[in-house]
């Protein structure tokens, strides 16, 4: 018996499709087919991919069914298919970092992340589109809701393709807001995890201070079950630490007490739009007594700066070869970022800013003892109209600079009915439980 639904297999859960592909109900090339299908129907328009091999996805797909069939243990995303970002090494398939200095780039194996997802059954579908070196300047995607408007970056395609159906889960990376903030703009469930809970081996290093792994889906319990299949130890990431952590099991579950909720609008709230400040106040007051507003201590003012000192310092070293070779094949805002990093002050104010991030972490202690988790926004407001840039990742900077896990799911809505993200954000290591607040949050009845 094959499954259906009323829109298309394409729109299936993730967590749906794993287990009806394990008890025979549906197979791996079904679904992979209908993925396929919805990219060549809407891939002009959006522009999500930047590698993708028809036959060699349904060749992944027919193995996944041949096991199934041989009785082979099945991972959790057996036959499952996963979008994964260009800047992510695949042994398979070209990596280019969004660069054309890295252009045709194969690798020799698999960055750890892939591995993993390999090893739990997933089928790799393609490559997504990343902005240059997953920094600001953008590549061909638009956003499936509105393609006028960016989809964000810099995980632009992996974005798109989740919210577009072209598949149900994808991999991207955040340095600053790239997980967070295009999830917000195209209207669908990003997670960041704690910092080292992912490994990221074979991933394009930006900075091993801030460079995270985030996934993107439709549903929380989605989130949360690819990203659990990546949770590990890597001897090359010096981050990670073996651990395990039940992700899917925790947040599919009910809170066993309402949640406590703290309202944080963070040093940066006059920079959200009218929209995004409205659907906030009209968010508290239907939460009632459960959320409360905090202010974050002054010394946050200066998150933003050190984040910056931090990347840019890091974006001089690692691309140090690229901008020495081929200055001229780097963008212009790239090139400014890069020759700021090199930049005489940037030592001194770099380990002032190094220092800063278990400071903050620090002063959070008694406010996350008070409260399950924070809700601020996602992003300024709405995805910006237009595709030369990526909009500001400001509204994530401060979490991820300490590290901390972050979760955004489409409750509000601004213009034209076009989505902005809530953010919820927990302590380091908080991952399960503020999994099962967003996905309570998710399904809150505020009627």
């Amino acid at each position: 018996m094959t499954v259906t639904t009323s829109d298309g297999l394409e729109w299936m859960a993730a967590t749906d499709a794993a287990a009806a592909i394990a008890d025979g109900r549906l197979t791996s090339r079904e679904l992979t087919e209908a993925c396929l299908d919805s990219i060549a129907r809407q891939e002009d328009t959006v522009g999500a991919w930047t590698f993708l091999d028809r036959e060699l996805a349904l060749l992944q797909a027919d193995m996944a069914d041949d096991a199934h069939r041989a009785g082979k243990p099945h991972g959790p995303l057996h036959g499952v298919p996963v979008g994964v970002k260009d800047i992510f090494d695949t042994q398979d398939m070209p990596t280019g970092d969004g660069s054309p200095l890295h252009a045709g780039r194969t690798p020799r194996r698999d960055a750890a992340a892939v591995a993993m997802l390999r090893q739990a059954g997933a089928v790799i579908l393609g490559k997504t589109v990343t902005t240059e070196f997953a920094v600001y300047h953008p590549g061909k995607t638009a956003n499936p809701l509105d393609p006028t408007r960016t989809p964000g970056g810099s995980s632009s395609g992996s974005a798109a393709a989740v919210a577009a159906g072209m598949v149900p889960l994808a991999i991207g990376s955040q340095t600053n807001g790239s997980v967070i903030r295009p999830a917000s703009f195209c209207g669908i469930v990003g997670y960041k995890p704690t910092f080292g809970l992912i490994p990221r081996t074979g991933v394009l290093r930006l900075s091993r201070v801030l460079d995270h792994v985030g996934v993107f889906a439709r549903s929380v319990p989605d989130a949360a079950l690819i990203a659990e299949c990546m949770i590990g130890f890597d001897p090359d990431d010096p981050a990670t630490k073996p651990q395990r952590m039940p992700l899917l099991e925790t947040a599919a579950s009910p809170p066993p007490v309402t949640p406590r909720l703290a309202f944080v609008p963070s040093p940066l709230w006059d920079q959200a739009s009218q929209d995004t400040q409205a659907g906030f106040a009209e968010l508290a007051e239907a939460l009632g007594a459960i959320v409360e507003r905090i202010d974050l201590p002054s010394a946050f003012g200066n998150a933003v700066a050190w984040h910056k000192t931090v990347m840019e310092t890091d974006l001089a070293v690692n691309l140090a070869r690229e901008y020495d070779d081929s200055p001229e094949q780097i963008s212009p805002v790239l090139r400014e970022m890069i020759a700021r990093g090199r930049s005489g002050y940037a030592s001194f104010d770099y380990a002032r800013s190094l220092e800063a991030i278990e400071r903050l972490n620090d002063a959070l202690e008694d406010s996350f003892f008070a409260y399950d988790a924070f809700i601020t926004p996602a992003a300024p407001g709405v995805a910006p109209q237009g595709l030369q840039a990526t909009g500001s990742p400001a509204f994530c900077t401060i979490w991820t600079f300490c590290g901390l896990p972050a979760v955004t799911i489409p409750l509000l809505q601004g213009e034209n009915g076009l989505p902005i993200g809530v953010q919820l954000v927990g302590p380091r290591g908080s991952d399960a439980r503020l999994l099962r607040v967003a996905n309570w949050l998710h399904n809150f009845d505020f009627n």
